[in-house]
């Protein structure tokens, strides 16, 4: 794997399910994040399709002791269309309230599969492959897949600034306690690398595949846990 920065969600390139198939028409997940089992920020997203379009708008603040040192508001939105094969970004933006250097966006451009990238290096742009998300939209294109059938994930995703590829395994279900209840999950991680660093994540299963708990380790040793606090499902 070759990983991005900080906290993380994935997207796989499998056989997709019908462009029929019954997904919500809304979704509004909340979220605690926590480093070392400290709280550090709460996350609400709220994930709608309108036809053949979605958006997805992301508000991540800070709590607690990182609110006092750094009351910092993290605004994501992502929106494109929607295929026979889930979620097809168009744009995605992240815009910080303090370190706005750290502002950064992407475009897809599908006809010519170039990204372009903006952020505090300025603008340029990138081959774009076919199986390309974003930080947010992958959040929900497991709606979309025949995850329970797979073994492994590979896949392209983007934070605005770069664009990685992963790779990552997938085991039988399993029972995930988190803050909003008990989930049936499968649960989706990367080998750890040499330097201790992996992503987790547990995925719902009658939930339409809902992340509800993502563990990251960086390789510095810091460990981000964000657990599923509210969920809501409008068919």
């Amino acid at each position: 794997m070759r990983p991005s920065n900080g906290w993380l969600m994935l997207l796989a390139c499998l056989i997709a399910l019908p462009a029929s198939a019954a997904t919500p028409s809304q979704v509004q997940a909340e979220y605690r994040l926590e480093l070392e089992g400290l709280e550090v920020a709460e996350i609400k997203e709220a994930y709608t399709r309108t036809d053949d379009r979605y958006h997805i708008e992301s508000v991540s603040r800070a709590v607690g002791i990182a609110a006092m040192l750094k009351p910092e508001t993290i605004l994501g939105h992502s929106e494109g269309t929607v295929t026979a094969r889930g979620l097809h970004p168009l744009k995605v933006t992240q815009q910080r309230s303090k370190d706005v250097e750290r502002n950064a966006s992407a475009v897809f451009d599908w006809q010519t599969h170039q990204l372009v990238l903006t952020d505090r290096l300025g603008t340029r742009q990138l081959a774009l492959p076919d199986d390309t998300q974003d930080r947010f939209s992958a959040m929900y294109q497991f709606m979309f897949l025949d995850l329970p059938g797979a073994g492994t994930l590979t896949f392209h995703m983007t934070n605005g600034s770069k664009l990685d590829i992963y790779d990552y395994q997938v085991t039988p279900e399993q029972s995930v306690d988190v803050p909003g209840g008990q989930f049936k999950a499968l649960y989706v991680a990367t080998p750890p690398q040499a330097n201790g660093a992996r992503t987790e994540l547990w995925l719902a299963v009658e939930h339409h595949l809902i992340p509800v708990k993502v563990v990251v380790t960086e390789g510095d040793g810091n460990r981000y846990t964000q657990s599923l606090t509210r969920l809501t499902i409008t068919p």
